[in-house]
């Protein structure tokens, strides 16, 4: 064998043929690991292998130190840095920070008025982590009364709402990602009655005329009375507003009897 020599007179264990390669080697790493295999010409060369899941939330990015020893003597080695950067996959769905949300609205808000907004947030980075909303399930009326920002999750009136017509909305909304990964939540808005509606007064029976000399204390008619709100907004008063020889008693639940209230002339 011929012994190339360097300048200084030593021998250079760079050559492959005085030298040759022994082994890589990697520095002691859960993730990634080496595999080294031979080239045609009997060289060889190393793969990094992965070994374990990676997961870019934990571990972002590697740093390992690889090494290659040769056969000579004394043994000479070399070192090089490998960085691995973990890319974000879109392997996380969104989540809603809640599973169901509720708002009392009153049936007075004017159209364009915000009612609630829903948040999700996605673990995932970049263009994996941006999310859009929409509705999943809902009733045709319920989409013609409100509508739902797809960027900011935030359900707006599109239409006057009215307890007496609708008293509880109730619609799923689901929050997707770029790559089609989907969670849903539910919204119920239940709407709250104001006092926005007149009595109503209806004569059920009437005896008229009436002689002068009816005894005091004939019913002479009975009233019905209505109200479209709801709790204290429903509850009627009746009264007689002048000063007349009648009176108004209670005779059941939004029923009064009118009766006579003294002589009549």
């Amino acid at each position: 064998t011929k012994i190339i020599k360097s300048r200084t007179g030593k021998i250079d264990s760079r050559n492959p043929q005085i030298n040759p390669l022994q082994f890589y080697q990697v520095n002691s790493n859960p993730y990634f690991s080496l595999r080294v295999k031979d080239n045609p010409d009997g060289s060889k060369y190393p793969e990094m292998v992965v070994e374990k899941s990676l997961d870019r939330k934990i571990q972002s990015s590697h740093h390992l130190i690889l090494t290659a020893v040769d056969e000579g003597y004394p043994v000479q080695s070399g070192t090089a840095q490998v960085r691995i950067r973990v890319t974000d996959a879109n392997d996380n769905p969104p989540v809603f920070s809640q599973d169901v949300y509720r708002a009392s609205l009153s049936e007075n808000l004017p159209p364009g008025s915000s009612v609630l907004q829903e948040t999700a947030t996605d673990k995932d980075e970049g263009i994996n982590a941006e999310i859009t909303f929409s509705f999943s399930r809902i009733t045709k009326d319920t989409l013609h009364k409100f509508r739902l920002d797809p960027t900011t999750g935030e359900i707006i009136i599109k239409q006057s709402l009215d307890f007496e017509e609708t008293k509880v909305y109730t619609m799923d909304v689901e929050a997707k990602d770029t790559g089609s990964l989907v969670a849903q939540c539910k919204v119920v808005l239940e709407v709250r009655d104001e006092n926005d509606n007149v009595p109503e007064i209806t004569l059920m029976s009437l005896s008229s005329p009436i002689p002068e000399d009816t005894v005091s204390g004939t019913v002479i008619a009975l009233i019905k009375t209505y109200d479209r709100d709801s709790g204290e907004n429903g509850e009627i008063v009746c009264h007689i507003e002048k000063t007349v020889p009648f009176k108004i008693e209670s005779s059941s639940r939004n029923y009064y009897k009118l009766l006579t209230d003294g002589a009549l002339d």
